[in-house]
């Protein structure tokens, strides 16, 4: 398990019989952390926190080891995912941007698209990705609208095929929008189905919402 106790740093616990103990600090933030994300099949944790940088951290001969990833924003990071693919994770912001990163193995760095501007009040409270090919991200805004996006690189993924959600997805493409009416408050947390054609997050005001793209409803 990691977390962070309201700082900088982020602690690993493990199981050891009955009790959990920490196994490792991990310490390159200078600022408090805002998300961490543990991608399971590569072992790979990323974070980010309101120095406005993401690290990388990879585990070798028991030691985690940090890669800057620099986001380009200029407001505090409030959230990170890693795609299903764990080829590239989307970061949250205050900065009206959302910065997608993917990892480039031939200059061994981690390369940066950003998906901005965004409208003025936007901020980025919370992320999914979805699916192999078709790799859209969710955000909230201010003005309470929650937008589905292309997040296609042509670098790290698949040709896309046509999806429910559109058949054209270059990089930063709306490919849905719903709500905008001034209901529903901040939405803290969202997931799609595991076929992606459905879309469900829940509101500051008690309620739970599904999109259907298949059917273009709310």
């Amino acid at each position: 398990i990691a977390l962070s106790p309201n700082n900088h740093e982020v602690h690993i616990y493990k199981k050891n019989g009955g009790q959990w103990v920490k196994a490792h600090e991990l310490k390159e933030h200078n600022g408090h952390i805002t998300g961490i994300d543990w991608a399971p099949k590569s072992d790979r944790i990323v974070t980010c926190g309101a120095d406005r940088n993401a690290y990388v951290w990879s585990q070798k001969d028991g030691v985690w080891k940090p890669t800057l990833v620099i986001l380009r924003i200029n407001r505090a990071a409030t959230f990170v995912k890693w795609s299903p693919l764990e080829n590239k994770f989307a970061v949250g912001s205050g900065a009206r941007l959302i910065s997608v990163c993917y990892f480039e193995s031939e200059n061994d760095c981690q390369c940066l698209c950003v998906l901005g501007q965004l409208s003025a009040a936007t901020l980025g409270l919370s992320l999914v990705v979805h699916t192999d090919v078709f790799i859209p991200f969710f955000l909230l805004s201010l003005p309470l609208n929650h937008r589905v996006f292309s997040a296609y690189i042509k670098e790290v993924d698949e040709k896309p095929a046509s999806t429910p959600w559109g058949s054209k997805m270059p990089f930063g493409q709306l490919m849905s929008e719903f709500g905008g009416s001034g209901t529903g408050g901040w939405v803290h947390g969202v997931s799609f189905s595991a076929s992606g054609s459905r879309l469900a997050w829940v509101s500051h005001d008690s309620t739970v919402s599904v999109a259907d793209a298949s059917k273009s409803v709310q």
